[in-house]
């Protein structure tokens, strides 16, 4: 039942709530340095950020621990056939977690643009949990750059998914430029809706984000 309420609703009231501690420099060494699998519970607190809106932050909890209704997911548990478990997006790869959000074509070419846009270079592990720690800590461990790079990934999976979802269920297809846009748009909502301070619009915001938070 679970799962048919994730295919109806998507993935807006489908989730499980957890609890996430504060998170501390120690806690990033920590993460870094632990190699090639770092403690689930650790990773997790990456997703947690005042300014995450709560039914994303539970998106992305889920996300992290391979419960999104992905088609291996569902094929897996039963609610699909096997051979209808193509990616989403419309790629003829099989539709796992990983797949979907790092080798899909289009989220290669998503997470390229976001790079770019950043002003940063870098490679995608092929796994959730390891590209989430080496993106957060792409310019080291700064407390304002973490944070900012926190919401942009979530929000870049999140777009990830709402834009397979769009193709899947409303045969909407909307090109990677765009994404980015949505990306550079809701971002900037989030941080304005937590911080009444933060004066700068779209046009300097979708040019240089870092300086417009005083880390460029």
């Amino acid at each position: 039942m679970m799962f048919l309420c994730c295919l109806m609703f998507q993935t807006d009231e489908c989730g499980y709530l957890t609890l996430w501690g504060g998170y501390t420099v120690r806690g990033a060494y920590d993460l870094l340095t632990a190699g090639a699998n770092p403690p689930m519970d650790d990773v997790s607190e990456l997703v947690s950020h005042h300014q995450v809106p709560l039914k994303v932050s539970i998106f992305s909890w889920r996300l992290l621990r391979n419960r999104l209704p992905t088609k291996a997911n569902l094929a897996a548990r039963g609610v699909l056939n096997s051979e209808a478990t193509l990616c989403g997006i419309g790629c003829s790869h099989v539709e796992t977690t990983e797949h979907l959000f790092l080798s899909c074509p289009n989220s290669v070419l998503l997470w390229q643009h976001v790079r770019n846009w950043l002003g940063y270079m870098g490679l995608d592990p092929n796994n959730i949990s390891d590209h989430l720690v080496q993106f957060t800590f792409l310019t080291g461990v700064g407390k304002a750059r973490r944070s900012f790079l926190q919401i942009i990934w979530i929000l870049c999976t999140w777009i990830v998914w709402n834009e397979r979802n769009n193709r899947l269920f409303n045969n909407v297809v909307t090109d990677v430029p765009r994404l980015l846009d949505k990306i550079k748009l809701l971002s900037l909502g989030w941080l304005k809706a937590k911080n009444a301070m933060f004066v700068y619009g779209t046009q300097r915001w979708w040019s240089s984000p870092l300086v417009c938070l005083g880390i460029g």
